[in-house]
């Protein structure tokens, strides 16, 4: 079955930079582009940013602009979220997902993902 885990998640200080990664298995990972969410408590999940099967086509939801990176390494299964010069108002849990066709574009809807992770919380401190 398919399954998604995120890991590097943690506390750091505004300014501060990680770097999350989600192995990705039971699926052709190559064939399916993938998205970042987060959800702050209270608040819905939202989507941060996005990645095509190939890595043709990126997009990001404008607040993090210019202070994230999503990436991929098909080999490894593995998608990857660089997020650098910190805000605590990012503090949330991040999520990552499938997007539910293979070979489809990059999307920012939640209904066009049909599987997640567990979360990573980032904590960021003023």
């Amino acid at each position: 079955q398919v399954q998604l885990v995120e890991s590097g998640g943690g506390l750091v200080q505004a300014g501060g930079s990680l770097r999350l990664s989600c192995a990705a298995s039971g699926l052709s990972f190559s064939r399916y582009a993938m998205g970042w969410f987060r959800q702050a408590e209270g608040k819905e999940r939202e989507f941060v940013a996005a990645i095509g099967w190939n890595a043709g086509s990126i997009t990001y939801v404008d607040s993090v602009k210019g202070r994230f990176t999503i990436s991929r390494d098909n080999a490894k299964n593995t998608v990857y979220l660089q997020i650098n010069s910190l805000k605590p108002e990012d503090t949330a849990v991040y999520y990552c997902a499938k997007r539910r066709i293979a070979y489809s574009s990059v999307s920012s809807l939640i209904g066009d993902y049909d599987y997640w992770g567990q979360g990573t919380q980032v904590t960021v401190s003023s």
